[in-house]
């Protein structure tokens, strides 16, 4: 009987070749797509973005403006989504940062302060809405308004938003200076916090402010160790966390214990790297490696657990860790994680 042909593929390569393809559909399958020769069109039309008479929120918002020693330069539509709002000069004393929003970067800032001082130009208007307690936040513009105040600006121009909720969902938006994972935790944690105390709904309900709810246990475990190697961890937490059905107060409490016994964790996986530096071991990622190795889920693609039950399991596998038994070619063939914080 003549052999069967595979096209130079042994069995064994032809399933891996099969579950290749099945997740490239996967994938694939998970994307929006783009229709070809583009979207259909949406919107408003360019010479409608002004079209309209303006509601009576935003009436009063222009009037806020005023009275707080502001001017309105124009009111318009948002040409994606129709939404009314203005863009108009403020006085830079009267705007701040949101209250959650991550720490400056120095050297952010000093860079826009170099550039907007030679340009003599500010020509990247900030987002801004009125604050709670009076005055103006801006959720996306902290190092420009930074830089506009150190070069001594009376003023600032900004799109001015009538509905407070979008400082909460600009977190996805602001490209002024990419996020890493611990900026954007400890933003999440603290906006977290900040709704906890004005508008405490479920968590789950903030799924879309929140973005993915490790960032919020992760947030909880930065503040407490500035150096926490976030990263090592961030795998193993977006498959086991979800974001909890509970009132924020009480979410916020469970975010609280979760981090704890993550740090626990860290101690331990931190005493394993040691063990393993001791050998010899000198490579940058040895703590995203032994994570990886008390990662329960390491090989059961597609499959989940509660994250407290994952977190468990791997205190459990981190007690048992055996450095004596970690051959420098294990640590060569396993993929390259995260270099420690």
């Amino acid at each position: 009987m003549p052999a069967r042909s595979t096209g130079g593929l042994t069995p064994r390569s032809e399933r891996s070749e099969s579950k290749k393809a099945e997740g490239k559909r996967a994938r694939a399958a998970s994307k929006p797509r783009r229709r070809k020769g583009g979207a259909a069109p949406r919107g408003l039309a360019a010479a409608d973005v002004t079209a309209g008479e303006p509601p009576e929120e935003l009436r009063a918002l222009a009037e806020d403006i005023r009275q707080a020693g502001g001017a309105v330069v124009g009111t318009y539509r948002d040409p994606l989504g129709g939404h009314w709002q203005l863009i108009a000069s403020l006085p830079a004393e009267k705007v701040e940062p949101t209250p959650f929003q991550r720490d400056l970067s120095d050297t952010h800032v000093k860079r826009l302060f170099d550039v907007v001082g030679r340009m003599e130009r500010f020509l990247d208007p900030i987002i801004a809405v009125r604050s709670p307690a009076g005055g103006f936040w801006t959720p996306n513009g902290n190092h420009r308004l930074a830089a506009m105040k150190a070069l001594g600006a009376r003023s600032i121009l900004a799109v001015v938003i009538p509905e407070l909720s979008v400082a909460y969902q600009i977190l996805a938006m602001n490209t002024e200076k990419s996020h890493n994972l611990r900026e954007k935790s400890l933003e999440v944690i603290r906006m977290a916090r900040s709704l906890a105390e004005m508008d405490p709904r479920r968590e789950s309900d903030y799924a879309l402010e929140f973005e993915e709810p490790a960032f919020l246990t992760l947030g909880i475990t930065y503040e407490q160790r500035g150096r926490f190697s976030g990263g090592a961890y961030n795998p193993v937490l977006r498959r086991v966390e979800t974001f909890v059905d509970a009132p924020l107060p009480e979410a916020l409490a469970v975010r609280a214990g979760r981090a704890a016994r993550l740090l626990e964790l860290d101690d331990k996986v931190t005493e394993a790297v040691n063990a393993l530096r001791a050998r010899g071991f000198t490579s940058p990622y040895l703590k995203a490696f032994v994570v990886a190795r008390l990662n329960p889920l390491r090989f059961r693609r597609g499959a989940t657990m509660e994250a407290d039950d994952a977190l468990a399991a791997m205190m459990s596998a981190a007690q048992k860790f055996d450095a004596e038994k970690i051959k420098m070619s294990d640590l060569a063939a396993a993929p390259p994680g995260p270099a420690e914080e």
